[in-house]
């Protein structure tokens, strides 16, 4: 056999008994395009869609199919499936289940691209968009049209944090065969059961907690058996997948999560309740304190709390003077996501469709890390003196 032949071809001339089996704690990661097939009869079954292996890369790598499972066990869901960013996952549950001439129910609470995406580029294809309250529950019963296809909630908001009553919308669904999705990326699966409460598609950006270090994007899609055919099928056609590398490492993230989220739960917790007690400070949004307005339903329908709340100041502090306090902070980066190890501050005012309690207010939202929390309170001490 001649070099060149023989360095393309050898690997898969000895792959049989050249290695023993290795068993790792993690999986191997793979990378490849072109999947080989064992025989022709293989080929034949793929050629007429029934082979039930892996036919090409794009078909779903053995690492993202062990971290979907992972992810549809930990949901209790039908069928997971992976996307390259929260963003995109969000996107494509979009163009799964709506069509043209469908309608939309979006809360106004809703991640900001998510919002842009309904508005710009769905409402071109023909999809009616309608803004519901950012607190609704059953009363957005008149918002509901013959031609409402899906609606899609956040809850708690990631910015402003107000609740949805899940239960109370999903009834209103489930009797008139509208889909229900829930962007659940602040509870994640361990502090609030979508399906429990009656929702059809739970959403994640894996980018945060799950994955919890910062360097990950990912989202991912868990469906009900009702849509699971459904969404399987427009995930096969479209050819989406997520990097191996990508996966493994989502997985590895998952493996500490509990563990993770429980500190970030404490850390944010204990720096929220002595907030309340800072003079300059107005309102503390996070849901878990007796004091946020929905905070009866995140009793009812939370089984805990995470690392990500906001807070508002008594006075309007000029953008220079606020400036000095978030630039004056050694200990919070100044970022956009959340959900990682190092805290992170960010400061803004949000517009909304809606009545909003929060019009007008600057609120400063702050990622508790797993820094020590006595650490984070001094920090933020510090730079409250910038404001004096």
């Amino acid at each position: 056999m001649k070099t060149a032949t023989s360095l393309i071809n050898k690997p898969q001339l000895e792959k049989k008994g050249a290695v023993a089996p290795l068993q790792t704690i993690n999986p191997p990661v793979f990378r490849g395009s072109t999947v080989l097939f064992d025989n022709f009869a293989d080929l034949t079954l793929a050629n007429a869609g029934e082979y039930a292996g892996i036919t090409y890369g794009t078909d779903r790598l053995p690492t993202q199919r062990l971290f979907e499972e992972a992810i549809r066990e930990l949901e209790g869901g039908a069928l997971s499936r992976a996307f390259p960013s929260g963003i995109s996952a969000i996107i494509n549950t979009f163009l799964a289940f709506t069509g043209s001439s469908d309608h939309i129910l979006l809360c106004d609470n809703a991640y900001g691209p998510t919002a842009r995406f309904c508005q710009e580029v769905l409402k071109k294809y023909q999809v009616e968009i309608t803004i519901i309250p950012s607190a609704a529950g059953g009363e957005i019963e008149p918002f509901i049209r013959d031609n409402t296809r899906l609606i899609f909630l956040e809850s708690p908001g990631s910015n402003t944090f107000e609740i949805q009553d899940i239960p109370a919308i999903t009834a209103l669904a489930k009797a008139r065969g509208i889909i229900t999705v829930l962007d659940n990326t602040w509870a994640t699966p361990l502090y609030l059961n979508p399906f429990a409460l009656g929702v059809d598609v739970s959403i994640q950006s894996v980018t945060k907690y799950l994955s919890g270090h910062s360097d990950l994007l990912m989202g991912t899609v868990t469906v009900n058996e009702k849509y699971a055919e459904t969404f399987e099928q427009f995930y096969r056609i479209m050819e989406i997948y997520t990097p191996e590398e990508d996966c493994y490492t989502a997985l590895r993230g998952l493996r500490t999560l509990p563990l993770r989220l429980k500190q970030h739960e404490q850390s944010a917790l204990e720096i929220a309740h002595w907030l309340e007690s800072v003079d300059i400070v107005d309102q503390v949004l996070h849901p878990a304190l007796p004091s946020h307005p929905e905070h009866q339903l995140w009793q009812r329908d939370f089984s805990g709390s995470s690392g990500l709340f906001a807070l508002t100041f008594k006075e309007n502090y000029p953008q220079d003077k606020l400036g000095k306090f978030v630039d004056s902070l050694q200990l919070f980066g100044i970022g956009y996501s959340w959900g990682g190890f190092k805290s992170l501050i960010t400061a803004g005012t949000y517009s909304r469709s809606q009545e909003s309690r929060y019009a007008g207010k600057t609120l400063v939202r702050l990622n508790i890390g797993l820094e020590e929390v006595t650490d984070l309170k001094a920090d933020l001490k510090s730079g409250f003196t910038q404001l004096n």
